[in-house]
């Protein structure tokens, strides 16, 4: 599976990464392709291509803020979610994903 998706805390410091790293890492543990952009202070880091989402099969959002450019995930299979929970549950999350998708394609 290929996932992509946005990391965005309030404060755009210590959450917005933690969650990036957690959900990496979870995904990649899983056997799938993931890239996750960040949104913070210092702006946009690992900006997304237009060509990434359009070969990802599901979007992860996990924001506690508004994200920029949330349109370019319109066709897409969008998971928003809190930070916290990406940061506490990453794999429980990855693993729902899955699931979801799954039951979709049956």
């Amino acid at each position: 599976m290929k996932i992509v998706g946005v990391a965005a805390c309030t404060a755009g410091i210590a959450h917005t990464y933690l969650a990036k790293e957690k959900l990496v890492k979870a995904a990649e543990e899983a056997g799938h392709i993931v890239k996750i952009e960040t949104q913070g202070t210092i702006g946009t880091e690992d900006e997304l291509t237009t060509k990434e989402v359009a070969e990802a099969d599901v979007v992860i959002i996990a924001a506690d803020i508004s994200i920029t450019g949330r349109d370019r995930f319109k066709d897409k299979k969008v998971i928003q979610i809190p930070t916290h929970i990406a940061m506490k549950s990453p794999k429980a999350l990855v693993k729902k994903i899955e699931d979801e998708l799954n039951a979709a394609t049956e």
